[in-house]
């Protein structure tokens, strides 16, 4: 089965690709939901995460005090590298225990930070879903009623797309002029015939 991850910016429209992904039957793995999933259930990464952040990173009914913890990590880019080496190696493990239950010809991840924290390099393939700024900055306004500025201060977070570009094997285009569909199921036919010829 080839592993492959599917990434972008903020607001570039991975979850969307991906949604399309699954009506042609193929399995999504989203990191993100998941990883912050994690950070409740898996109590030795609670234990590392109250460690680097406090015991105030959880409320009293243990889910995650949010705000507490963006507040940290959005101002302290030590903070935030320190959080994700410890989320991103459990994830690396849930995602490949995942797999093992799968039964497709190819699996996608869905990861915002896929190139950031290096965990491209154990999938087969990586799709970059790419949009220009503007459009992603009015999706996120839109979508998450976030301010332009707040919405800057993550992108400033994340590689330039222009670095992404140069490590990314596919690219799809979310640009409003291209239909994602044909992208999309040219992609799908070409991951089928490369997982063919992986088996054989």
């Amino acid at each position: 089965m080839l592993k492959i991850g599917v990434t972008g910016g903020i607001g570039s429209g991975k979850t969307t690709v991906c949604k399309i992904f699954e009506v042609l039957d193929i399995p999504v793995y989203y990191a993100d939901p998941r990883a912050k999933l994690l950070m409740i259930e898996d109590q030795n990464l609670v234990k590392k995460i109250k460690k680097l952040l406090g015991d105030k990173s959880y409320n009293a009914d243990n889910s995650l005090n949010r705000q507490y913890i963006a507040d940290i990590i959005f101002n302290n880019k030590t903070k935030l590298d320190a959080l994700n080496a410890l989320v991103h190696p459990a994830v690396k493990d849930d995602f490949n225990r995942w797999c093992e239950s799968q039964n497709s010809p190819y699996v996608l991840k869905e990861a915002a930070l896929l190139f950031e924290n290096g965990s491209y390099k154990s999938l087969d393939k990586t799709i970059l879903v790419s949009a220009p700024l503007e459009l992603r900055i009015l999706r996120v306004m839109k979508r998450d009623n976030h301010t332009r500025e707040s919405i800057l201060s993550r992108v400033k977070n994340q590689m330039p797309e222009s670095e992404k570009i140069k490590l990314a094997d596919i690219i799809i285009k979310n640009n409003n002029e291209i239909s994602l569909i044909p992208q999309i199921i040219d992609i799908h036919h070409q991951l089928i015939k490369d997982s063919n010829a992986k088996i054989h």
